[in-house]
């Protein structure tokens, strides 16, 4: 039960359905999901830890919101942990290379095909399953985990600025650069474009938050 009411309190977080400030008590919560208190104080406390939510003395639980400050910090962690991630995988004897490469490939592949189909929540599906193969196929338990928490943090941000941003189309050639670097089994090359690719989107991304004013979300 208590992971039943942790899924339902991520995705309704992620989907906004408990929407950047919203603040209730754990049974007013509890009653909007359909569960009992005990699994949804378990689960808040776990969100809690992720950053994704804030327990209030007396006042109930807030749903965190995210300033574009907070979406720089993020694109720092990641650059950081993707761009070794990358170099990892360049350094993979060359079978294991081949499929990593592949598999890669085949989400750019996908990302494409929903660019052009204009299908922009397939086109961000496949570009998160890119970087999540990316880092877990790296090997590297604890850099996954991270990862996972931050991607949890600014998915609200990506999904709301994914229909704002105009060049989706460099973001798959980039892929294809880096994915190319990892499979010819150059680490440097690897950590380069990755490093590359997450500063254009970040140097996209936030000025998009400052010109529409979303100072939280």
């Amino acid at each position: 039960m208590v992971d039943d009411a942790y899924a339902a309190m991520k995705r309704a977080i992620q989907d906004s359905s408990f929407a950047p400030g919203y603040q209730a008590s754990e049974q007013e919560i509890a009653d909007r999901l359909g569960m009992s208190r005990t699994p949804v104080h378990e689960a808040v406390i776990r969100l809690q830890e992720e950053g994704l939510v804030r327990v209030l003395s007396r006042k109930g639980v807030l749903i965190c919101a995210l300033a574009p400050a907070d979406m720089r910090e993020i694109y720092d962690v990641i650059v950081a942990i993707e761009g070794r991630a990358a170099e990892l995988l360049a350094t993979l004897p060359a079978a294991e290379r081949d499929a990593v490469a592949g598999d890669l490939a085949a989400h750019t592949d996908t990302m494409d095909a929903a660019w052009h189909a204009g299908n922009l929540p397939a086109w961000g599906q496949a570009d998160a399953l890119f970087h999540r193969t990316l880092v877990e196929r790296a090997g590297n338990g604890r850099m996954t985990r991270i990862i996972q928490t931050i991607n949890d943090q600014s998915h609200r941000a990506r999904m709301l600025t994914l229909k704002l941003r105009r060049e989706l189309g460099a973001s798959v050639a980039e892929h294809h650069a880096l994915t190319d670097a990892i499979h010819r089994g150059d680490p440097a090359a690897a950590h380069d474009r990755l490093h590359d690719h997450r500063l254009r989107a970040r140097d996209e991304l936030l000025p998009l938050l400052e010109s529409f004013g979303l100072k939280h979300l």
